[in-house]
């Protein structure tokens, strides 16, 4: 089912960029067919190379995944293998390379991450955020997934995050955990935003399931987890830092003892893998 929704969704995509007809591949003949490479240009990690294959299964080709997602990559590697159509292919190659290169640069950045955090700290997640692309979500969250990171909310509907904007409402971490915890049922965890190590006891003790740290520095943070450990708490709630964490630092964050990192830099500012589409055989028929 998953998979479909993806094909509607890069359908639409190739909608927008064949809106009448592609008048450059119409030089080529209905009839020509082609073999054709998909070959990266640097090293890094493979995402959503098994959702363009299955993409380009449903158009009609044959395809070969070569590196699955997850699997990591050299420069000069091939992804795909593609044989079928030329003109088609020649239509949706853009395409697939502009995804293929952004989710790849994804899951390359992730695992980054993840090795440096986990090198001083190896219980740490490191975890995405609801900061996607609109129309992308599936296949950044995917990337990151595969990569060794964590999706955290995939959408709205997944948990309770109560941030500072919701708390200018309520007025104090108090009121706004009694409102939440209510409201979560059974099935639901709690996270609160919190601004200080104060706040983060006050949203221990009110039962939050997870205290995030927000904009702390690596000394607030060492000091928001000691003061948790002085009362007590430490043990009953899971203590996420969020903002301002970049690869140049995760490690002196992770070094601090939380429990997860969350990265915003990995979905809105991976750099996307260079890759191209060669095409390596043509057969006139």
């Amino acid at each position: 089912m998953a998979e479909e929704l993806v094909y509607a969704r890069m359908l639409e995509w190739l909608a927008e960029d064949i809106p009448f007809w592609d008048v450059t591949s119409e030089l080529v003949p209905e009839e020509c067919e082609c073999d054709a490479v998909v070959v990266v240009k640097s090293e890094g990690v493979a995402a959503c190379t098994e959702e363009v294959a299955y993409f380009l299964r449903k158009l009609g080709f044959r395809v070969s995944v070569v590196k699955r997602s997850g699997e990591a990559f050299e420069r000069g590697d091939r992804l795909l293998e593609v044989s079928g159509n030329m003109k088609r292919l020649l239509q949706v190659e853009r395409l697939i390379l502009n995804l293929l290169a952004h989710a790849c640069g994804v899951a390359t950045a992730t695992r980054e991450a993840v090795s440096k955090a986990r090198r001083v700290n190896p219980r740490v997640v490191v975890a995405a955020t609801r900061k996607t692309m609109p129309g992308l979500r599936y296949f950044e969250k995917k990337a990151v997934a595969v990569a060794g990171g964590d999706t955290h909310r995939l959408s709205l509907s997944d948990m309770i995050l109560v941030k500072d904007n919701h708390l200018k409402y309520f007025g104090s971490v108090s009121r706004a955990l009694k409102a939440a915890k209510k409201a979560a049922g059974f099935s639901r965890k709690v996270e609160v935003e919190v601004s200080s190590p104060s706040e983060a006891v006050e949203a221990a003790r009110m039962g939050a399931d997870i205290v995030m740290l927000d904009n702390f520095t690596v000394e607030e943070v060492k000091a928001a987890i000691r003061m948790l450990e002085r009362e007590g708490l430490r043990s009953k709630v899971v203590v996420e830092v969020s903002g301002g964490v970049t690869l140049d630092n995760i490690e002196e964050y992770a070094r601090a003892g939380p429990d997860v990192i969350s990265m915003g830099c990995l979905t809105h500012s991976a750099r996307a893998i260079d890759m191209s589409l060669e095409v390596v055989e043509v057969r006139r028929e």
